[in-house]
């Protein structure tokens, strides 16, 4: 959920219905992948997900960070998905994953669907995040974007690497900017991304430290009245909605950084005197440059070193790395 430039060589324009988006893409990706091999793919991951959105309107918030957490590891090869193993240090484990990360029934049901359809495993677990954090993001009231895919799956996690190149939610402005600049996305991107707190939850040790000691930074009556479902010891999981509309995909995430009503430090972070205010600003009033931004970057970020070719596999599982 709180959230990038691009690292490909060729450039082209993606102009679709609902947004156009000029982006940077991989070369080895194609909004049509799957249109010879498995024609139906696609359609099947949107139902999935509308259903599972419509159930639980939270599960779109923990859809589209499952996306945005793998694709800072490594890149965007499915590595999240893998369980513990004799091989595998599990990613899910992470500081940022631990006890947090959720959905991952969500994706085993949405890959059984798709194999489904396809006759076999032909949609690789990287790919599905992608989709699904797109079909999430609309099912909310949010913009569209064609997803280019053909990612394949990585054979490994990297616990070690999750921990360190996920941003935390105590990231002041300067180390926000530098870890969005290692995964080769700029200032706009950072905030454009971060919009995708419009939406889900946070947990109380998440934003515990913020709300009793960030004094200057915060509007004092915002600070109280989560102070009564976020006590100062215990209550860890305890949850609080990171903007007032947090089933709908809107502005009002920006819209409360100006009145200093960020849940998290790292929110508060964009709107503090420094380069991102004026993207915050804009972010608050304009829904359409918002929703063209965010759909941009969204691009940008799926778009980071995928495993494409002969590289990595098509999981059988999204769960374990295949054994043949």
């Amino acid at each position: 959920m709180a959230s990038h430039g691009c690292l490909s060589i060729v450039l082209y324009c993606l102009v679709f219905l609902g947004v156009a988006n000029t982006a940077l893409s991989s070369p080895s990706l194609s909004p049509d992948f799957y249109d010879h091999s498995c024609p139906g793919a696609l359609e099947a991951i949107q139902r999935v997900v509308r259903a599972a959105v419509n159930n639980e309107r939270r599960m779109g918030a923990s859809l589209l960070r499952l996306h945005f957490h793998d694709c800072f590891v490594n890149g965007c090869d499915g590595s999240i998905l893998l369980d513990d193993s004799e091989t595998i240090d599990s990613e899910k484990n992470a500081n940022a994953n631990l006890n947090s990360a959720r959905g991952f029934e969500v994706i085993d049901e949405i890959k059984m669907e798709v194999d489904r359809v396809c006759g076999g495993p032909v949609v690789s677990c990287a790919d599905i995040l992608a989709v699904a954090a797109r079909d999430s993001v609309v099912a909310l009231g949010g913009p569209s974007w064609r997803v280019s895919v053909g990612r394949r799956d990585s054979k490994t996690a990297s616990r070690s690497a999750a921990d360190a190149d996920i941003p935390a939610p105590f990231f002041s402005l300067s180390q926000l900017i530098d870890n969005f600049k290692k995964q080769g996305l700029n200032e706009k991107d950072l905030v454009a991304l971060s919009g995708g707190h419009t939406i889900g939850f946070a947990q109380c040790r998440n934003f515990r430290d913020r709300i009793y000691n960030d004094n200057s930074n915060i509007d004092p009556y915002f600070a109280q009245d989560l102070q009564r479902g976020c006590p100062r010891e215990g209550g860890d999981a305890n949850l609080a909605p990171l903007d007032p509309t947090a089933a709908r995909f809107d502005e009002a995430y920006f819209a409360n950084l100006l009145h200093k009503k960020g849940l998290l430090h790292s929110d508060q972070q964009l709107f503090t005197g420094g380069s991102t205010d004026e993207f915050v600003k804009k972010y608050s009033y304009d829904t359409e440059a918002f929703h063209q931004d965010f759909a941009d970057s969204m691009i940008k970020m799926g778009n980071i070193k995928p495993l494409t070719g002969d590289q990595g596999e098509i999981r059988g599982n999204c769960r374990k790395v295949n054994y043949y």
